[in-house]
């Protein structure tokens, strides 16, 4: 009989009621804190030696103590606030990851207890506990996606055996009450955690990441799940292998381990969502975030999913070609415009600022790279870069579009090209004056797109700038993107008669 994990063995203060009550009722006000806690307590009663029903009950009891935390700090990092360190941001980001694995940790070794078939463990707790276990495993896929850590096919491993045995008991479909207010079944649970592996997390920026998730919560009922293919079922996985979920781009060797699924009538559902979204620029009533966000990134992460809820696979749009060069990068609006010879506020340039890449291959939509032992704690979905080819004079403007950590100290990166010859401005606008970068000249449209400071773009104000001897005039039309220290826009040009 298949075992996940190995028994522990000792006396615990948690075996009596009381006194477990009375641990968890005195826990720190302080939530990182709190949870780094209840993260001992999971580990301490998974290897105590407890009766099986005794330790589930404790597990149940910790993880709902810690859920209000969770939460909030989840908040925390996803909308750091401009007085939180990035030493700060990192032991937030930590005490959750390190919660959710030791709790998933410990719910899995409570199913060794009805694996073993454990003298007095109750069967009415193992749709439960097996729901727990999921959700706690997804999470931790899920912040692992958020700080684009390393894929860890280990639990993606006990994640797929964990519901092989929920499958082999029959309770994939029991209806549970997950957490207060909170209905779910495994079969739910597991369906969560795959589709959200399944949409390419590591093209999505942090916040983006959570968007996601809670959509996928919420339009997960019409979720599909089978075990033979169909057309409809555009992912797979194999639950007696230790590996994410992929494309059904040809059907894997027949296998009783595999399951097929796909986002079933949620695709329309979720497309009715964007055309609102488009329509009246407000998030529908009904659906649950968990947060307010940005209306323009709960619409860039519903159009992700959209793309990879679509029968067709995402294509790339123009051929790659493997090369071998170094790539000067510098990041950050102010990087870009110290790249381009200007000034960034009262910082000089800062040649320690600079990082060299390794390019593997190039398109004529942009590079995919490898950093090796960079300093990468700025480097996240969205962040704007200025890149030098080869060590040659001429600067590329781009975004991270794509980041996967292969290991602490590599990170494959894809970036989009958004200008080959950007060309640093001085804007001028209601008597304010600002710098920008113009990334491409005026289409057949006459229309131009610039690089500003958050807040540069507004609606009722024309920018003017002097190029190549004539005054030209910029007359504002949307914000075609957002990121930390930039907005990129969208004007009408014009040159002014003189």
């Amino acid at each position: 009989m298949l075992k996940m994990f190995g028994k522990g063995g000792s006396d615990h203060p948690m075996a009596d009621a009381k006194e477990a009550k009375r641990l968890l009722d005195e826990l720190p006000a302080q939530d990182a804190k709190a949870l780094e806690e209840l993260a001992g307590w999971h580990e301490s009663v998974a290897g105590a030696d407890l009766k099986a029903d005794v330790r589930i009950q404790r597990q149940l009891a910790i993880d709902e103590a810690a859920q209000a935390r969770l939460r909030k700090l989840a908040q925390a990092v996803l909308v750091p606030s401009p007085q939180t360190s990035k030493f700060q941001d990192t032991i937030n980001w930590t005490r959750l990851h390190e919660y959710w694995r030791h709790a998933g940790i410990g719910f899995a070794r409570s199913i060794d207890s009805f694996l073993q078939g454990a003298k007095g463990v109750d069967k009415a707790l193992l749709p439960l506990t097996v729901s727990r276990a999921l959700r706690c495993f997804a999470q931790q896929i899920k912040w692992q996606h958020v700080r684009y850590a390393p894929n860890d096919a280990n639990v993606w491993g006990v994640l797929n055996r964990i519901y092989a045995f929920a499958e082999l008991s029959g309770v994939t479909e029991a209806r549970v009450n997950l957490y207060t207010g909170v209905e779910s079944t495994p079969r739910l649970e597991f369906l969560k955690a795959q589709m959200l592996g399944a949409c390419s997390p590591d093209s999505l920026q942090p916040l983006e990441v959570e968007i996601a998730e809670r959509v996928i919560n919420d339009l997960a009922p019409s979720f599909s799940l089978a075990r033979e293919p169909d057309r409809e079922l555009l992912y797979w996985t194999d639950l007696a292998q230790a590996s994410a979920p992929l494309r059904s781009l040809r059907e894997p060797k027949p296998s009783p381990s595999l399951r097929f699924f796909g986002p079933g009538s949620a695709a329309a559902a979720l497309a009715a969502l964007i055309r609102k979204i488009d329509t009246t620029k407000e998030l529908p009533a009904g659906i649950n975030l968990g947060g307010k966000y940005d209306i323009e990134a709960v619409a860039s992460a519903m159009g992700h999913l959209a793309v990879y809820w679509d029968r067709e696979p995402p294509e790339r749009r123009h051929p790659r070609h493997n090369v071998k060069s170094s790539l000067t990068v510098t990041h950050g609006f102010n990087g870009v415009v110290e790249a381009l010879g200007g000034t960034a506020g009262s910082l000089d340039f800062n040649p320690a600022a600079k990082e060299t890449w390794t390019v593997e291959n190039v398109s004529a939509g942009g590079f995919g790279a490898v950093a090796r032992q960079a300093k990468i704690e700025w480097l996240k979905v969205g962040t704007l870069v200025a890149m030098q080819p080869g060590g040659g004079p001429n600067w590329v403007i781009g975004a991270i579009r794509r980041v996967s950590r292969v290991s602490k100290d590599e990170v494959r990166i894809g970036i989009e090209t958004l200008s080959r010859a950007p060309a640093l401005s001085s804007f001028k606008g209601d008597g304010e004056e600002q710098q920008g970068v113009l990334l491409a000249a005026a289409l057949q449209t006459g229309e131009t797109s610039i690089a500003l400071r958050p807040g540069g773009f507004s609606r009722g104000r024309n920018l003017e700038a002097a190029v190549d001897g004539k005054q030209h005039v910029y007359m504002p039309q949307q914000v075609d993107e957002r990121g930390d220290d930039y907005e990129i826009a969208i004007f009408r040009e014009m040159v002014r008669e003189s």
